[in-house]
């Protein structure tokens, strides 16, 4: 659910690409030291992505859902932190996971994410492991008990 004051567009890379690279731009490389190249890749063309607007039409944050069910580039601007933004995104993108018949999502979390996204049923899955520098771990969510599962890693780069 999306919350007051806060709007949220799904689309393609083509039409939400400025929006979000400003969003992953100012956290993952500014805010958190991920190398530029590490940020962009192949899997950005053929996601759907999630970008949420204040009431003022500025991007507050973003996320993608990979065709292969996996959820990553999830980020929320320092001023759009703690008013549900991250939320608003991720259930936009389980919503639309449900809707293309994905069975099981996948995603990297940073561990200090981790508790995030247990509130909406993620469960952790293996060890920690590095990427781009930061802690992350696997988690899951099963949307489908008849689904077959995912491999566990994605393409390289899709966190």
């Amino acid at each position: 659910m999306t919350r007051p004051g806060i709007r949220l567009v799904v689309g393609a890379w083509d039409d939400l690409r400025h929006d979000a690279s400003s969003i992953r731009q100012a956290v993952f490389v500014h805010e958190q030291s991920v190398p530029l190249k590490l940020e962009y890749d192949a899997a950005d063309a053929i996601s759907l992505h999630a970008v949420a607007y204040d009431a003022d039409g500025t991007p507050l944050g973003t996320g993608r859902l990979l065709p292969d069910g996996h959820i990553g580039r999830m980020a929320v601007h320092r001023h759009g932190r703690g008013l549900g933004v991250g939320g608003s995104i991720l259930d936009a993108l389980i919503d639309e996971a449900r809707r293309r018949g994905h069975g099981r999502l996948l995603l990297h979390a940073q561990t200090r994410a981790q508790a995030f996204y247990e509130t909406r049923g993620f469960q952790a899955e293996g060890d920690e492991f590095l990427e781009a520098g930061i802690v992350h771990v696997l988690m899951s969510l099963r949307l489908d008990d008849r689904a077959p599962d995912l491999p566990a890693e994605p393409p390289a780069g899709a966190a």
